[in-house]
């Protein structure tokens, strides 16, 4: 007799124990070989999985408990209550990010008529977070890499809101190709070298090296999208950028000593209490 879905959710957290959240883990692949949600899961528990099942998500388990993250064995993840396709290609969306979609939502009314511009956008969280809250906005979204764009031009497909972004590949710290944006927003990378050499395997085997370090300091990327920003905002237009726990000062200074043209700064904290959002407008 095969293994129950109980049975097979314990025997996969009991393999993942090494990882973080097991039983989270366990039942998240076990859902998706079998395409039940973890409330169904518990109600199904006693169903009894076939061999080809049950091989699915062995195979699946032993990938979670080498250090591939859930989300790229899944191929998605929850963005702003809303699922979006990821793939190694892509950073995985972060919660902390939403606080850029809560800093604009806080600025822009969401009847506004928005032209934005999303510079680095991946898996095009932000662009299409936007241009779905928007209903009236026109947006940008700018990535060097070319498979980061195939993942965010069908995100966009996905919600709807293709025909009111424009997906361009570049480096938004050589030029930004768009003027008179209302609003900016960008999560550079900004993880420094030293940090780096510390993350998780989960992190450094799995996601793109060049989407998460930003030189010695972590604010290289800053650096290089400042003044490209400011020459793409309008007189008055905002830019929102995440930022490294201890990076706010620094991103300060090179405002003020590096690339004038901005004002009202302004700090917000994630739900840690970590700073995690600067906000600045073009003077």
């Amino acid at each position: 007799m095969g293994l129950t879905v109980q049975a097979i959710v314990r025997e996969c957290a009991t393999r993942l124990a090494d990882v973080d959240s097991p039983l989270l883990s366990a039942q998240l692949l076990v859902g998706e070989v079998l395409g039940l949600s973890p409330l169904a899961l518990s109600l199904e528990r006693d169903m009894v999985l076939d061999t080809v099942q049950a091989g699915k998500i062995h195979d699946l388990t032993e990938r979670r408990a080498a250090g591939e993250p859930v989300a790229y064995l899944l191929g998605r993840r929850e963005f702003y209550g809303v699922d979006f396709a990821v793939t190694p290609d892509v950073l995985i969306p972060r919660p902390e990010t939403e606080h850029l979609v809560e800093a604009a939502l806080a600025h822009f009314p969401v009847e506004a008529s928005l032209r934005f511009a999303d510079l680095g956008t991946g898996s095009g969280i932000l662009a299409v977070t936007l241009a779905r809250l928007y209903p009236l906005a026109v947006g940008f979204a700018l990535d060097r890499s070319g498979p980061a764009l195939d993942v965010a031009r069908r995100n966009a497909r996905a919600h709807g809101v293709d025909q009111r972004i424009a997906f361009v590949q570049g480096d938004f710290t050589e030029s930004v190709p768009c003027h008179g944006c209302d609003l900016i927003v960008a999560n550079p990378p900004y993880v420094t070298e030293a940090e780096y050499a510390k993350a998780s395997r989960e992190v450094a085997a799995y996601e793109p090296r060049e989407a998460l370090i930003s030189g010695p300091d972590g604010l290289d990327h800053v650096r290089g999208l400042l003044p490209k920003a400011r020459n793409a905002l309008r007189q008055g237009g905002v830019l929102i950028l995440e930022i490294g726990c201890s990076q706010a000062e620094g991103v300060k200074f090179i405002m003020s000593s590096e690339c004038p043209g901005f004002k009202d700064f302004v700090v917000t904290k994630d739900l840690a209490g970590h700073d995690r959002v600067v906000f600045m407008r073009r003077a």
